[in-house]
């Protein structure tokens, strides 16, 4: 699945700007389909302006390649919708997203000569409890197709009648979980959502960086495997499929997703159907290593899960994130006046997310997953190294077996590791973490180094073209912008 999700630092050959808009986005979604080789493009309706009209631009701007690949058949669109429990004010939005679907319908209809719907799962983002799934399927079926069926008035046409009929009558769905709480139930709530439904699938969407955000690196990776283990245990008990999608980045942090690491992440989380390609994966490579790369993704066949001991693993999670959280809450200010220089790849209004948990200070407000990640990689602190502290012997063992790529992972992210980094840290957190050995064995990249090097000197000093030209050049050097 090619996502929209902006962590890349070259912007496409195709796009007008290094900042991403619309019509560029209609372009990458032909060029994903035609020349990378993906079967599946998310097309965010989330934080910017939305273009309802991206099916029908697709087919009449690419006439001959849709032709012969069918969009809905052989490639998929998926909209991203807003969730409006939880975005007020961009709740509406939604409304125009589901009632765009009959209409993209009747585009495609009229291209391909046939009834093949191009669009027919939604992704719910920040999913909370099974009502908010059922309250979109319920709409699109009752509100947006039912409506078709009512006369304007007694003894007068209905909608249907008037301007043709409502199609596809219903849509699929995704719940995407993001929190803690919501991962390690995503499984009961699925199924009380099906428990009224016939379906032949259920796809269910797990993050991997706002997890990795707010709890830390090692807990994203077991909040992942344990809602991995219970999804598939719910798919042998309904007797149907059940579908994960993993929601992964370039930066390890992220998820490690690179186009020369995808063994070690299919490896990783076997059990997922679908993973998530994102700008940078897509633009900071070589064309020919990411087709290649996107080959092996969708020639993969799924595997069993990992099954973890979910008590040893929800102990060394909390004492973890404990001890992440608080470093974070230290850095809050300096990773915020770094963010101001990470540049912006999408045209999107800015989401700031909150960072909450029950401390003294209250709640610190934080940038998003990516701009987040891009701060603390630019002060030559990858945030990978956060709560490592908090481990003792005995978790390093446990870890061997519960997070197979965890040594590669801290070594590719440490390559960008500046020893002058510590010292923005408590001193008995850079105490403990210079005598860990993970730190000693440390390849690090000597350019980026240099240019950290130029980012932490000017901390404070307002000096924006320096801070700016250091930030892109250290993230053009690790091939990710967070």
């Amino acid at each position: 699945m090619s996502t929209q999700h902006p962590d890349n630092v070259q912007a496409p050959f195709f796009a007008a700007d290094t900042v991403l808009g619309g019509e560029d986005e209609v372009q990458e979604a032909y060029y994903v389909f035609s020349h990378l080789g993906c079967d599946e493009q998310m097309w965010d309706c989330e934080g910017k302006e939305v273009d309802n009209f991206v099916v029908k631009k697709l087919l009449s701007r690419y006439e001959s390649f849709f032709q012969e690949t069918v969009l809905g058949k052989d490639v998929f669109l998926t909209l991203r919708v807003p969730n409006p429990t939880v975005e007020k004010a961009e709740a509406k939005i939604l409304l125009e997203t589901l009632e765009s679907i009959p209409r993209s319908f009747d585009a495609a209809s009229l291209f391909y000569g046939e009834e093949i719907p191009p669009i027919f799962e939604v992704i719910l983002p920040m999913t909370a409890s099974t009502r908010c799934i059922d309250r979109i399927y319920r709409y699109y079926t009752d509100f947006v197709v039912g409506k078709q069926h009512r006369p304007f008035r007694e003894g007068d046409i209905t909608i249907a009648e008037w301007i043709g009929e409502f199609k596809p009558r219903s849509i699929n769905v995704i719940p995407l979980f993001e929190d803690w709480a919501h991962m390690l139930e995503s499984a009961s709530m699925v199924r009380e959502y099906l428990r009224d439904k016939e379906v032949d699938y259920q796809r269910v969407f797990l993050a991997r960086s706002d997890p990795a955000m707010n709890y830390g690196m090692i807990s994203a990776v077991l909040l992942n495997k344990l809602a991995l283990a219970r999804l598939d245990d719910l798919s042998r008990e309904l007797g149907i499929p059940i579908l994960p999608i993993i929601g992964v980045g370039s930066a390890p942090f992220r998820g490690n997703l690179t186009p020369g690491n995808v063994d070690g992440v299919t490896r990783e989380y076997p059990s997922a159907h679908t993973f998530t390609v994102q700008s940078s994966f897509k633009f900071d490579h070589p064309p020919e290593r990411v087709i290649e790369a996107v080959r092996r993704l969708r020639e993969r066949e799924d595997g069993p899960p990992h099954r973890l001991d979910e008590e040893r693993c929800l102990e060394l999670a909390q004492r973890y994130t404990a001890a992440y959280q608080n470093e974070v809450t230290h850095l809050a200010p300096v990773i915020n006046r770094v963010a101001r220089f990470v540049p912006s790849r999408r045209k999107r209004k800015l989401h700031i997310g909150l960072f909450g948990y029950s401390r003294s200070v209250g709640e610190v407000s934080l940038p998003r997953a990516i701009t987040f990640t891009a701060s603390l990689y630019s002060l030559g602190l990858p945030p990978e190294l956060l709560g490592l502290d908090a481990l003792l012997p005995s978790d390093w063992e446990f870890l061997k077996e519960a997070y197979l790529n965890l040594e590669k992972d801290l070594a590719d992210a440490l390559r960008y590791f500046n020893p002058r980094s510590l010292t923005l840290l408590p001193e008995e957190t850079a105490r403990t973490l210079r005598r860990m050995q993970v730190l000693a064995a440390a390849d690090m990249e000597p350019e980026h180094v240099r240019f950290t090097d130029i980012i932490l000197e000017n901390l404070g000093l307002e000096r924006e073209r320096e801070m700016g030209e250091a930030v892109l050049r250290a993230a053009g050097i690790r091939r990710f912008l967070g």
